[in-house]
């Protein structure tokens, strides 16, 4: 299955994305914290408040959950910003990534399969509000961006196998793209690729 998101800032290892187990689940599986971990992922260390600034949350609600982020070993005090007076919180790892999903399904507790939906379903909603946001901004966009983006979905016939090496194919792909522009190319911007794949009945 795919890694969390998000974006990739110079501080974390590009391979770092270790997998998660019921214990590290249930300490993510929140929607607040998924949110600011994926902050922290993609646009680098911030504080609570900052956060909290950034989302309309109250920066009580950001500091507790970022502890929390702490506990399960997803964030850490940053040594090279933190002050006595403010904590600036970075990400460990560049994401996140399930081994098997099946040993969560299968999970005998129930708090881990509750878990894996609500992370599950997280994951989804955040994809669409960043499509949504591009559709709404579009029009902000210069206009080489305007004609370079795509929404588009597709249906063929697989195996499970052939599922698989299809995502197998596609990562390699992304990945291949990944280092082949410096950080500040004129004209560059992170771009967000999702890509689903899952079976549908046809009756």
């Amino acid at each position: 299955m795919p890694e969390t998101p998000e974006a990739r800032p110079a501080h974390l290892n590009d391979d770092d994305a270790p997998p998660l187990d019921p214990r590290s689940l249930r300490g993510l599986a929140h929607p607040l914290r998924m949110r600011l971990l994926g902050m922290l992922r993609e646009d680098g260390p911030a504080t609570a408040s900052g956060l909290a600034a950034r989302i309309g949350e109250s920066s009580g609600a950001t500091s507790y959950h970022l502890r929390q982020l702490a506990a399960y070993g997803f964030v850490v005090d940053d040594p090279d910003r933190g002050t006595a007076r403010e904590r600036w919180w970075k990400a460990v790892h560049r994401g996140s990534r399930f081994d098997s999903v099946e040993e969560f399904l299968q999970h005998p507790d129930p708090e881990v399969r509750g878990a894996l939906t609500t992370f599950l379903h997280t994951h989804a909603a955040t994809h669409a509000e960043q499509v949504s946001t591009w559709l709404g901004t579009m029009g902000d966009w210069p206009e080489a961006w305007q004609s370079a983006w795509d929404i588009s979905d597709f249906s063929i016939r697989l195996t499970p196998e052939l599922s698989a090496e299809l995502g197998r194919q596609v990562y390699a792909l992304i990945e291949s793209y990944r280092d082949r522009l410096p950080e500040q190319t004129e004209d560059s911007a992170w771009v967000k690729i999702h890509f689903h794949a899952f079976p549908r009945r046809s009756d």
